[in-house]
């Protein structure tokens, strides 16, 4: 494995992903954040929770890269499109499966059957995120597969 190579690209795709994914609620194509909502699992203080979320979205965009590299490693390429396909393979777990069941591990989010509750405050994401926006799903899309491409096409095999 090339870890240099992975240091740095791993980095900078997180960089575009998380930037991405911030310009997408910025500009208003999705109500989702992701680091508050990761950040409110830790602390129910908004400012500490926007903070704690961020770098554990970024560890977290840096340690899944090392899943992209494993595959490009094990098939001995990273091209832009192998990247493409991959980041588009985890967007769609993440949309289909880890956003709806956040609820069942988030302290702080609302149940879709029960809704909230005086601690329960935050709005699951359901289904798709669509429950932040209905275009929450495109910006997702479009970011894990950028991230991928970011990947692929930089990253040296070894």
């Amino acid at each position: 494995m090339n870890w240099n190579s992975w240091l740095l690209w791993g980095f900078a795709s997180t960089v575009v992903l998380t930037s991405i994914l911030a310009a997408s609620q910025g500009i208003g194509m999705t109500r989702m954040n992701i680091p508050y909502l990761l950040g409110t699992i830790f602390t129910p203080d908004r400012d500490r929770a926007k903070l704690i979320g961020f770098f554990l979205h970024f560890a977290n965009g840096w340690l899944f890269s090392l899943v992209y590299v494993a595959a490009f490693q094990i098939l001995h390429k990273a091209t832009w499109w192998l990247g493409a396909i991959i980041g588009l393979v985890q967007a769609i777990f993440v949309l289909t499966m880890t956003l709806p069941v956040l609820p069942a591990l988030h302290p702080r989010m609302a149940d879709e059957q029960y809704g909230p509750t005086v601690v329960r405050q935050l709005e699951p994401p359901g289904f798709l995120g669509l429950h932040y926006g209905i275009r929450t799903p495109i910006s997702v899309l479009v970011a894990h597969t950028i991230f991928g491409i970011i990947l692929g096409a930089f990253y040296v095999v070894k």
